[in-house]
């Protein structure tokens, strides 16, 4: 959607007002990109993003109540014909955050905590459609190909995130909207892909290997 004469069109999400001001001011002053737009929750990002076609989107993770970064990611790299690249700036490098967020259509997984030279690179690799990954993250997932684990599916990264904050089953079924036997079996598969047999041990795994917040 760009090319090398042309700056970057970018749209900018953050649900912190400051840091969209940051950012604008910061990416603003780079010559060959062009902020068009910025968004302060999901909604707002998927419909800017369909309004102004921008080349990159810069998406935060944590985006409030109504939609996250995860969501709105997958909603503006799925549409019809040429879709924006989502490059995510979070700080969150969780295995849960980075798995989640690349299966969900992200082109690029940058920490806030880069400098600005990196963050302008990243920029520029994501228009052209190429993978961009801060250091810690692509150490993450180099350390993932190098000992591969049965990866968790979303939904069983969502009920491991439940489990972690102490919730039985029925309130897990609740909160996300399933069956308690649903709840079940998907709790026997996180067992067997991490390799333990009750719900302290499966939270213990979960926070050592960092798949949950």
């Amino acid at each position: 959607m760009t090319n090398a004469k042309s700056p970057v069109r970018l749209v900018i999400c953050d649900d912190h007002a400051v840091v969209r001001a940051g950012l604008r001011a910061l990416l603003g002053s780079a010559p060959d990109i062009d902020v068009v737009g910025e968004a302060g929750s999901g909604p707002e990002a998927v419909a800017l993003a369909a309004r102004v076609s921008p080349d990159v989107v810069l998406m935060d993770l944590q985006l409030g109540p109504d939609m996250d970064g995860i969501e709105a990611t997958r909603l503006i790299t799925s549409v019809d014909g040429p879709a924006p690249h989502v490059l995510v700036l979070t700080t969150y490098d969780t295995d849960a955050d980075i798995t989640r967020a690349i299966a969900a259509g992200a082109t690029g997984y940058l920490l806030k905590a880069e400098r600005p030279e990196e963050l302008f690179a990243a920029i520029h690799a994501a228009a052209q459609g190429r993978t961009a990954l801060s250091p810690p993250v692509a150490e993450r997932v180099m350390n993932r190909m190098r000992n591969p684990q049965p990866a968790l599916t979303a939904r069983e990264l969502d009920i491991l995130g439940q489990l972690s904050r102490g919730l039985g089953n029925r309130e897990i079924a609740r909160a996300l909207h399933v069956s308690e036997a649903t709840v079940k079996t998907h709790l026997g598969r996180i067992y067997d892909k991490l390799g333990v047999d009750n719900r302290a041990a499966a939270v213990a795994v979960a926070n050592e290997r960092r798949l949950v917040k």
